[in-house]
């Protein structure tokens, strides 16, 4: 179903559609005509409303376009706090990868050695999975989010309305996947999956002795005063400043959009709870592609990638993407979904040149036309 694919970036490969068309790099100083005329097709297209940030090389460009609220009319604002599904996953994956380059753990050590028992059952085992594989989808360890009980209560209309408020544990997440076989042997192919998160979030506790989520903020959010970033944990609303989120919760884009602003993120645990805004979103990438979060060699495995499905412009690495726009610029970045709202952030090789941006709707709109439009001037 169309909400299911958004949620949680269902295929974090969304912004490798391919293109049609030579096209050439944006010319240097910042003209965003083109990013503008995108994010209002985008508008025009269905989506309620939207906001982004582009940081480029240390100057800032922000601009919205329609609404925040379908009942006042109120606008986007470029303040706005959001939802940002999947792009959690980068800040999992520096965790992991500060861990690393402290000793703690290796990323070759096996599922089983710091969650015993945990990946079990169907066929699933996880002493011969690698931390490693849970951080680039290599696992073959099934996509909780793809389960049809799971989607039938919480990305239907009366299943959502019913269950919106659930709070869910990681171990629960878990055992949703471990009710089904493997996807496919571990390292033998490729298939996003949410389950490899949570699991990875399971990780970064056990290791520490601290939760996912204290980890990323003692040694991201704060470092880097990243004010507008939040974990939620299971509270069930959204920050200030903050716009409405919107969902058909149904398969076809047609039909009534309902208010899903308020639900327990506990569904999306580190796979996707994570709140901000554009312009965090850029200071974080500025800072890991820049080097300020990540030892070299901790950055060179996060960009050691894999074959994104069959995706012939995207490849992956450890919660993050290596993406190539038909105009010859390479960025790395992640998209991320979660119920009303679509956002992603994708920045250049050196961090210097970034653009956040949020869909406060999960049923249409073309992120794509929007990077292209920023990094290829058309």
């Amino acid at each position: 179903m169309a909400v299911r694919a958004a949620v949680m970036g269902a295929t974090a490969v969304a912004l490798s559609v391919a293109l049609a068309g030579p096209a050439t790099a944006a010319p240097a100083g910042g003209d965003h005509t083109a990013t503008r005329q995108a994010i209002k097709a985008a508008v025009e297209d269905g989506v309620p409303g939207v906001t982004a940030t582009v940081r480029d090389s240390g100057t800032t460009w922000s601009t919205t376009a329609g609404v925040g609220n379908l009942r006042t009319g109120k606008p986007r604002s470029a303040d706005d706090r959001y939802r940002i599904g999947s792009i959690t996953k980068a800040f999992v994956s520096t965790v992991l990868l500060q861990l690393e380059a402290e000793g703690r753990l290796s990323l070759d050590d096996t599922v089983e050695k710091w969650l015993p028992g945990t990946v079990h059952g169907n066929g699933n085992d996880g002493a011969h999975i690698t931390v490693r594989q849970l951080l680039n989808h290599t696992s073959g360890i099934y996509n909780y989010t793809e389960d049809d009980d799971f989607g039938r209560a919480y990305f239907t209309k009366d299943g959502f309305f019913q269950h919106r408020y659930d709070t869910k544990t990681p171990a629960d997440l878990v055992a949703i996947a471990m009710s089904h076989k493997p996807d496919f042997a571990p390292g033998t192919s490729w298939h996003y999956s949410n389950t490899n998160y949570v699991l990875a979030g399971m990780v970064i506790q056990k290791v520490t002795g601290h939760s996912y989520a204290t980890e990323i903020r003692d040694r991201i959010i704060n470092p880097l005063h990243l004010k507008a970033t939040s974990l939620p944990g299971t509270k069930v609303t959204m920050p200030s400043p903050s716009s409405r989120a919107y969902s058909k919760l149904a398969e076809e884009t047609a039909g009534p959009t309902y208010d899903v602003t308020k639900l327990n993120p506990s569904i999306a645990s580190s796979a996707g709870e994570m709140i901000s805004d554009s312009a965090d979103l850029d200071r974080f990438y500025g800072a890991l592609l820049g080097g300020k979060l990540l030892h070299a060699k901790q950055l060179k495995e996060m960009q050691t990638t894999v074959p994104a499905g069959d995706s012939p412009t995207t490849r992956y690495g450890l919660g993050i993407s290596d993406i190539k726009l038909p105009c010859g610029v390479h960025l790395w970045g992640h998209d991320g979904g979660i119920h009303g709202s679509s956002s992603a952030v994708v920045a250049t090789p050196d961090g210097r040149h970034s653009l956040a941006f949020n869909f406060n709707g999960d049923w249409s709109g073309d992120a794509m036309a929007v990077v292209v439009g920023e990094f290829c001037g058309t």
